[in-house]
């Protein structure tokens, strides 16, 4: 996290919100998108899992993404695909003042999913064991990430394949019981910046890198230079039952959206498209 008193980069980010079925966490999701143009929300999987819709209610649900659920053959991985859409379509539905099922998810071509007909607003999805991850933004382009806090990658080795030059610099430099801390920061920080940038694992992790936690964080080249300017901001937040989450968010300039009703999001070839459908209507009909 950026420490107290350290320069604020891009759009501000707020905590992560931890929401339950029922619950009246909805409205500081609201409230986040609002004043800061992005909201993290979390839940857990055990938590969603007992009011995960049923029959024509879960195919009603996943709209497109049913015939994916189809295809996955094992349960553990379907009730996660499930509990992960559902929490992304209340977490959109809340702030676009929608029905879920009324939403439908698309995938751009690195798989990268997005609200189909909704230009305005950006999404994000992370999961992990038992945590679920949405992060969705108004600024421009989000991407977020979960990982336990004491997964083991400095004892593994894999820090030689998450660092850039600079970072092992770095890394080698602390203490050794805060260094497995520092490689879950960072792997959580390139996932969600690779996320944002739709390239998922496809842009090798020693190719960009991070620098210390308790400063004012941008991408930085394997040397260490600056790599990105203010118009991005990244923030690294732990949570309950000891996960920890980033944030990568971008700022393209389009200012603050003050009105994120759903009837207000469509973009103009959707709008199009049913101006044209109701056209055709014959009167009467």
């Amino acid at each position: 996290m950026t420490a107290p008193g350290s320069p604020s980069l891009g759009p501000p980010l707020g905590q992560p919100v931890a929401v339950v079925p029922g619950g009246d966490s909805w409205d500081r999701v609201r409230d986040d998108l609002a004043t800061h143009g992005t909201a993290l929300v979390y839940a857990r999987l055990s938590d969603l899992e007992p009011v995960v819709p049923s029959g024509d209610g879960l195919r009603e649900l996943l709209g497109r993404d049913w015939t994916r659920y189809l295809d996955l053959t094992h349960a553990d991985v379907r009730g996660r695909y499930i509990a992960s859409r559902m929490l992304l379509k209340h977490a959109a539905s809340a702030v676009l003042d929608s029905d879920p099922a009324d939403l439908e998810l698309a995938y751009g071509p690195t798989g990268r999913p997005y609200l189909r007909g909704c230009d305005q607003i950006d999404i994000s999805l992370s999961h992990t064991d038992d945590l679920l991850l949405v992060g969705l933004t108004t600024c421009g382009l989000i991407g977020v990430d979960a990982e336990r806090a004491d997964r083991e990658m400095h004892g593994s080795g894999l820090g030689r394949h998450i660092c850039t030059p600079y970072e092992s610099v770095l890394l080698s430099g602390m203490p050794e019981p805060q260094r497995n801390d520092a490689l879950v920061r960072l792997w959580t920080l390139k996932e969600a910046y690779s996320k944002a940038i739709g390239q998922g694992m496809q842009f090798r992790f020693t190719e960009f890198g991070f620098g210390p936690d308790g400063r004012a964080v941008r991408v930085q080249r394997p040397d260490g230079t600056a790599g990105t300017g203010d118009e991005w901001i990244f923030r690294t937040f732990p949570v309950a039952d000891g996960y920890v989450v980033s944030a990568a968010v971008y700022d393209a300039g389009f200012g603050r959206l003050h009105d994120a009703h759903v009837t207000t999001m469509l973009d103009q070839d959707c709008v199009d498209a049913i101006t044209e459908a109701l056209a055709e209507v014959p009167d009467g009909a």
